[in-house]
């Protein structure tokens, strides 16, 4: 099923979105589960420490209580170093412990209740210290039989064991922890990836189809343009000898109603000739007014014939009018056209000084702005008409209440073809004429001026033979403007043509 545009789009936006969502959600839970393993980590590092001190702490009490006993047996100082150790060290072990609880109920109990412990033995261990030192030695083994101080060390070691099965127990647990939060992790990553690379193969797949089946249109389009750049070439060669036949017979149809027209016009003359005769008789008649065939003899050399022939002349002088026409656009059409380096600004002076002395009887003036259209390559005459015809145009159809202005500019466009614009504020052309005058033989508007409607008919035959186009644009009693474009080189397009 060809991939269309739409859905290319469509498709690509989808799989964006779930790669996008599945990277997204791939990095979220990525950092979520090291967050998590940090802070087992974190966890695992205070149990450790926890259970590091405990250890240390029961060494200590160890030491100390060695430390009694040694003394007690041998009463020599020296063996009183590791008491008097752990006397200075314990408070501050006992407040790190107590810290490192904080963050643990169960390990806060049991702090608690070993610091009430290990004070009292220490207590005890002192005390009797202190009475061997007095020469008490026997009071001071009577304490020691009491067992008082075993009871306290019997249950430091309990609290020691609990503490540390306590911080075994957590640490086990933190491990599987850490282990379930980096197995779901690799779970994540490979599923990601998968989902990933799925959606990117995915993509490849419909990006290589659009490609393929873009770069299989354009191999058609290639053809078709093969193909129809020949068709073009026919139909235009069968339009050009198509044209030049219409041509041909035009000119021969029209050199053909000359020659009767011709002989129409010549007897026209001699009728006219023989009615002045026929006048001049009838007027040197006298006596005859009575007669009433005389009388229709008269009126029909005086008043009918007259009257006919002035309308057989009228007709004859419009028919050679619409004959000359005729063949003025088939010589035209005929004609071979000559490229040639225009200087535009100065044709365009040229014209309109041609219609100068026009101009200014009209109290107008001709404004020419061609800095931005400075030369073309075209056929000078063809250019020097339809100018000439604007121009004639803009002053044959003026409005006498206002002073004519005529305005022509040239510009040239981003195709690089050339823009020229006859503007003038003349009588205007009303919406429904605007096309019909460039039809042959139509005219709009006011009929108070001579003209056979051939003019605009005409230019627009010359701009199409130029390559070019012509159109217009206008208000009704305001003015208009006609706008032709041009190529920029005729002789490319007659190349083209001529291929």
């Amino acid at each position: 099923m060809p991939v269309s545009r739409a859905s290319f789009l469509r498709s690509s936006l989808l799989l964006l979105l779930v790669g996008l969502a599945s990277l997204v959600l791939v990095i979220g839970t990525s950092v979520w589960l090291v967050q998590r393993t940090q802070g087992y980590v974190e966890e695992v590092v205070q149990m450790r420490q926890i259970r590091s001190s405990v250890a240390d702490l029961l060494s200590l009490m160890q030491d100390a209580e060695t430390s009694q006993r040694g003394y007690l047996l041998t009463a020599e100082e020296s063996y009183l170093g590791p008491f008097n150790s752990a006397r200075d060290r314990l408070p501050a072990r006992l407040d790190a412990l107590s810290v490192m609880a904080q963050k643990s109920a169960d390990v806060r109990a049991f702090s608690d209740q070993l610091k009430d412990v290990l004070i009292g033995k220490m207590r005890e261990l002192g005390e009797t210290i202190e009475l061997a030192r007095q020469g008490r030695r026997d009071e001071a083994i009577e304490v020691v039989r009491t067992d008082r101080g075993k009871d306290l060390m019997d249950n430091a070691r309990t609290i020691f064991a609990r503490l540390v099965a306590n911080a075994d127990a957590r640490l086990n647990a933190l491990v599987a922890d850490q282990n379930a939060s980096a197995n779901a992790l690799w779970w994540v990553t490979i599923l990601g990836g998968l989902i990933i690379l799925a959606v990117t193969g995915a993509g490849m797949i419909v990006i290589m189809r659009y490609t393929r089946e873009i770069a299989d249109a354009r191999r058609e389009v290639e053809a078709l343009n093969t193909g129809l750049e020949e068709r073009v070439s026919e139909r235009t060669a069968e339009l050009g000898r198509a044209n030049e036949e219409i041509q041909r017979f035009a000119y021969i149809v029209t050199h053909d109603l000359r020659a009767p027209l011709v002989n129409i016009m010549g007897f026209t003359a001699e009728l006219e000739t023989s009615l002045a005769q026929l006048q001049t008789f009838v007027s040197g008649i006298e006596g005859q007014d009575g007669d009433p065939a005389f009388r229709d003899a008269k009126l029909a050399a005086t008043e009918d014939l007259p009257e006919a022939l002035g309308f057989i002349r009228t007709s004859t002088r419009k028919m050679d009018g619409l004959i000359n026409a005729i063949l003025k656009l088939s010589r035209e059409g005929r004609r071979v056209l000559r490229p040639e380096t225009v200087d535009l600004a100065a044709l365009v002076q040229a014209a309109a000084a041609a219609v100068n002395h026009q101009v200014a009887e009209a109290d107008g003036e001709v404004t020419i702005d061609m800095k931005k259209a400075s030369a073309i390559v075209s056929d000078r005459m063809s250019l020097e008409q339809v100018i000439g015809n604007l121009l004639d145009n803009a002053v044959k159809y003026r409005r006498r209440d206002v002073p004519l202005r005529i305005t022509v500019r040239g510009q040239r466009d981003d195709f690089g073809r050339i823009r020229l614009e006859v503007e003038d504020n003349g009588r205007g052309i009303a919406e429904t004429d605007r096309e019909r005058v460039f039809e042959l033989f139509r005219r709009s508007g006011q009929q108070d001026q001579q003209g056979e409607g051939i003019g605009l008919a005409h230019v627009r035959t010359l701009v199409r033979n130029l390559g070019g186009e012509i159109t217009l644009t206008s208000t009704f009693g305001q003015g208009t403007t006609f706008s032709i474009l041009l190529p920029q080189d005729l002789r490319i397009l007659m190349g083209r043509t001529a291929a």
